[in-house]
Formats: structure tokens, sequence, C-alpha cells
């Protein structure tokens, strides 16, 4: 070829190239977020594709670790039952349908980031549960979380009232006083109440009571309310725009 001839072909090439280059650009932007996302959240990616973290699943959005026993199984499965039945027994229905991921070793957790956690719901979308969280309060409870959540939409409530009342529909005894008790809390009332929206952060309370307290509030709101039925309406107020401390009284 002559040295014009190679000299068209070279300016033929060149916006080829650039084209490919164009081209490239957002697949080598999207695998490099991917990489920082499973850097930064494994938790949100493993829910995102679970067999990629070695879950199996065992029945339709549920996922346990893979290599764990029929025993450790069916020990999910019957804590994902008692925990779907409370909830229905509290809401009258269900609206979430998160999946669950549960490790039965102590190194699956932590490749999720569960840290001392037994059990964590994210983004409201997915629970993650540690091998110390396979029972059914622990369960309920984060599912409690995905379901208020759910109901909420793009509504909110302080995390105290989240926290109390998760652990009130999980029916949890190191937080309550038993059923049938006249009084459920486990501390004076008096003492949990400059627990507010206004002056309370759980992540920054007291480790011994933060629990305890938000439970105290929330059961007596319930007993005040009318029970389960005043958190609907308390939904639907939110929903329509209506500020938390309008709807909750300190």
């Amino acid at each position: 070829m002559d040295p014009r001839g190679r000299r068209r072909a070279r300016r033929a090439r060149a916006p080829r190239r650039r084209v490919l280059v164009l081209a490239a650009i957002p697949l080598v932007l999207m695998v490099t977020a991917i990489a920082a996302l499973t850097v930064a959240y494994p938790s949100v990616v493993a829910l995102a594709c679970p067999a990629c973290y070695g879950f199996a699943e065992i029945q339709p959005r549920v996922y346990v670790e893979r290599g764990a026993t029929g025993a450790r199984r069916a020990t999910v499965t019957a804590a994902l039952t008692t925990a779907d039945a409370a909830l229905r027994t509290f809401y009258g229905d269900r609206v979430s349908a998160p999946r669950v991921l549960a490790c039965v070793t102590d190194d699956c957790y932590q490749r999720l980031r569960g840290g001392g956690s037994r059990g964590i719901a994210v983004l409201n979308r997915g629970v993650l549960l540690s091998p110390a969280g396979l029972d059914p309060v622990i369960a309920t409870h984060e599912l409690a979380h995905v379901e208020l959540h759910e109901r909420l939409g793009s509504a909110t409530v302080p995390r105290w009232f989240d926290e109390g009342l998760a652990v009130v529909v999980s029916d949890d005894p190191r937080y309550l006083a038993p059923a049938g008790s006249a009084d459920r809390c486990l501390l004076p009332p008096a003492e949990a109440r400059p627990l507010t929206a206004r002056d309370w952060n759980l992540s920054t309370a007291g480790a011994d009571n933060a629990y305890p307290k938000a439970a105290c509030l929330v059961s007596h709101w319930l007993a005040a309310s009318g029970g389960p039925a005043a958190v609907h309406d308390l939904v639907a107020g939110l929903r329509a725009g209506t500020p938390f401390h309008a709807l909750v009284a300190p």
C-alpha cells in the first residue's frame, strides 16, 4: 500500500477506536462501582446475588449458607414460619417479602460485615441472620423492621419507635415483661420518658437500657392507643404527611 493509502486507512480506523473507547467507559465505570459496593457493602451485593456469597435457596426468597445441615435448615425454616405468624397476627396481614440470608458459621456472617449483631435488616428489603440469630425472636425482630418500612413507603419514624415496635412484635423477653403482665416495662416508665424523637438517638443511648426504654414507650403507646390498629393509623397519617410528633405524643 502506498503512503497515501496507509494514511487514509489510519484516518478511517481512528473514529472506530474512539467509538470503542467511548463505549467501554460506561462498562469500566459500572465494574468499578460494583467492586466498590462489594468492598463497602457486601451485604447489599449478597442480597442481590446470594449464590455469589455461598448461599443456597431452600424456599422462595430464603437462602442458607451452602453446606448447612438439614437440622440447621429446619431451624431456619421454623424460625421464619414463627416470624411470619407473628407479623400476620400483629398487622392482620403481611405486605413485605424480603430476601433472607441465614449464616450458620461466624465466617459467613463476618464476610457480610454483620459485626457483633445477631441479625440485620438491610435497606428494608432483606434480612441477614447470624448463627446466633437463627431463632424466632431475632428473625421476627428484623422482619418487623422490613414490614414497617414497607408499609411506610417514603415516610419515616424515629429509630426509637422502629426498634421499640420490633421488640413488641417479636415479644422479646430480654426487653419486655411476660405477656399478660399489668405493665410490660422492665424499668419505671418515668425513666423512659426522655426517650423521644426530639432528644434521643438509639446509636448514642446507653447500651444497657436503650431497647428496654424503647419497648416501654411503644408498649405504653399501643396500650393507650388501641393496640396494633394504632400502627395502621400511624402509618396512614405519616404517609399523608402528618409529622410523627403530631401523631405520637412524647
